[in-house]
């Protein structure tokens, strides 16, 4: 029986790709900071990066959290396993140019932690994959879809600016886990970070309207011309409602923000579902 060392087990996508590993066989250590329920084929181990060792037996590592983090640990611990597979994010690319320096930074971190774990892994005989999600969704605890679902759903309603019709490409979490799994059996992902978006391409006002009609609330969407978004929003800000998002967030509601699947369908057989959200997926 195979094993996995799985950083972030207890995250979104950690959580569910701990599912597929133990219906694929395999069984996992997951470390944790904080105590976590048993779960069948996973022994977790206690502490984060700083107080996990390098375990013996072990046939692949999965990186479900901070990228950074785990490219340090990785570089610093006396680890020999032959596969690595970490999650960093599309903002790599997306936030790169950004006008914002926090998130100028957000991308700089990120392409330094891949260029660190794709260098260990070469020095030390590995085959590493990177996969990069979109908007990622599917277990109530995002940052993004499953907030806006319950601001609108305690405000019965969601407020957005006139002409937000950027494209967005959100990803269910299990097909992340899926492409995690069939990444262990893909030679041609060795040494290759891939973009993952999700399955459909959906104007973000699209998105963010199908998100509210799968709640029971049943909240409006309210669209204001610029300034009045920007009263609006300056009031959310001193409340405290929207926090980290800031004016370039704002800017790219207009922006198309959409990857190419097309290398991980190919390397892979990468198959993200289509946005069809429910309420589930929000935790309600």
């Amino acid at each position: 029986m195979r094993q996995a060392l799985v950083f972030g087990g207890s995250g979104q996508i950690g959580r569910a790709l701990l599912a597929r590993l133990q219906a694929a066989g395999w069984t996992a250590l997951a470390p944790s900071r904080a105590p976590q329920p048993e779960l069948p084929g996973v022994r977790w181990l206690r502490g984060g990066f700083e107080q996990t060792a390098s375990p013996a037996a072990i046939d692949a590592i999965f990186s479900c959290g901070p990228l950074d983090g785990f490219a340090r640990w990785y570089a610093q611990a006396p680890v020999a396993v032959p596969r690595v597979i970490a999650f960093g994010s599309t903002s790599v690319e997306a936030k790169r140019h950004s006008q914002d320096p926090h998130e100028r930074d957000v991308a700089a971190r990120l392409h330094a932690a891949e260029s660190s774990l794709f260098a260990t892994a070469r020095v030390r005989g590995a085959d590493a994959t990177v996969l990069r999600p979109t908007l990622v969704y599917g277990a109530g605890r995002d940052a993004t879809l499953t907030r806006i679902a319950r601001l609108a759903h305690r405000y019965r309603a969601f407020v957005l600016p006139r002409g937000a019709c950027g494209l967005r490409q959100p990803v269910h979490v299990d097909d992340l886990a899926e492409a995690a799994v069939r990444c262990l059996d893909a030679p041609a992902s060795a040494g290759r970070a891939y973009a993952t978006p999700g399955g459909e391409a959906v104007p973000y006002r699209e998105m963010v309207a199908r998100v509210l009609a799968a709640l029971p609330s049943k909240p409006r969407l309210i669209e204001l011309p610029s300034p009045a978004f920007a009263l609006v929003l300056g009031a959310a800000r001193l409340t405290g409602r929207a926090q980290g998002f800031g004016d370039a967030a704002v800017a790219r509601l207009r922006e198309d923000l959409v990857f190419d699947a097309a290398p991980a369908v190919r390397d892979f057989g990468y198959a993200p579902r289509a946005f069809r959200p429910q309420a589930g997926m929000f935790g309600f």
